[in-house]
């Protein structure tokens, strides 16, 4: 795979002439590819509370965030801490018992095809292909919008874009499970979103096949731009892809202990960075964060996404906003 300015160049151009629709205001050629604009896409103050036979459970406090459009944002912590909660809320399948997600000015209360979520499980249905597992999100937003052909050639165009086209025609056992995952993340591409959600999207996978696939969303966040919200339990992964990293506190009522600012140029190029003083700076930053001053949980009573221990609080939190277009 191409990682040179060059070859990003080439293969948004690539994209442009087959879509200009979908990529001619999109992007700007600039060498750092990044596709940012300081609108707000999506502006959240989220407090959750879970019922228990003990009383209200409080997962969330006052989690505070504000991405901008095309922004790459991480959310790393202990497991157990919501981070999983946070992204829930954004996608609509939970309410905030305070608060709430703001997507372009409108409250988030239901999914919706704008937002699109990859899971660390595929879910691809195991009896269709991989073409007709993309076809289910197409056929979901367009259709009445795109005729056959159309979305034949944008599901082909997809499957292209995570380099699965020639396999487009076999089913999840019959590749692998990086190839899964692929697939299913050519699915969330397919239905347009502004907001890709993604949840530990590489966590099951072995450590060759996840460097590829972070490669390949580097590459797809550079030509398409979305805003992306990712969780990861991985620091360099998370130094690596982000240009944020938002680092939660334990629970109960866990909320942002501290973001992390990534000044790192893109196109990013894996072993450039492993002997960089500043990646190695920043990836310091949160294993600091996580294990010294964020003492690692203990058994705790079982919450729908807690596992906690007491900690204080900061003194000061950020606002939640995620938003796109």
């Amino acid at each position: 795979m191409d990682q040179s300015a060059d070859g990003r160049h080439g293969i948004y151009h690539c994209l442009a002439d087959r879509y200009p629709h979908r990529y001619s205001h999109r992007y700007e050629p600039d060498p750092v590819y990044r596709l940012q604009s300081h609108h707000s896409a999506v502006q959240t103050g989220i407090t959750i509370d879970f019922p228990t036979d003990k009383g209200p459970f409080r997962a969330l406090d006052n989690v505070n965030l504000k991405i901008s459009k095309g922004e790459f944002i991480s959310l790393i912590g202990h497991s157990g801490c919501g981070k999983s909660t946070v992204l829930n809320i954004v996608a609509g399948l939970h309410r905030a018992t305070e608060g709430g997600a703001i997507l372009n000015g409108k409250e988030v209360i239901e999914p919706g095809p704008e937002r699109a979520v990859v899971l660390q499980h595929h879910s691809l249905l195991p009896w269709l292909s991989a073409y007709e597992n993309v076809e289910l999100g197409v056929k979901q937003v367009f259709k009445g919008k795109k005729s056959k052909t159309e979305m034949r050639e944008w599901i082909d165009h997809n499957l292209e874009l995570v380099h699965m086209a020639h396999a487009r025609d076999k089913r999840p056992d019959e590749i692998s499970g990086g190839m899964k995952q692929r697939v299913g993340i050519a699915r969330a591409l397919a239905m347009q979103p502004e907001v890709l959600l993604m949840d530990e999207p590489f966590g099951a996978l072995d450590a060759l096949t996840r460097a590829h696939l972070q490669d390949s969303l580097m590459e797809i966040h550079a030509a398409l731009g979305n805003t992306v919200i990712m969780i990861t339990h991985d620091v360099d992964e998370a130094v690596l892809l982000s240009d944020r990293i938002v680092m939660m506190t334990n629970g109960p009522a866990a909320t942002i202990g501290e973001v992390l600012h990534i000044e790192l140029e893109r196109p990013r190029q894996r072993l450039v960075l492993a002997d960089d003083p500043q990646y190695n700076h920043y990836r310091s930053e949160v294993l600091k964060f996580l294990y010294e001053r964020q003492k690692k949980p203990g058994e705790a009573d079982i919450q729908p996404e807690t596992d906690n221990a007491d900690t204080d609080k900061p003194e000061n939190t950020t606002e939640l906003r995620v938003v796109s277009g």
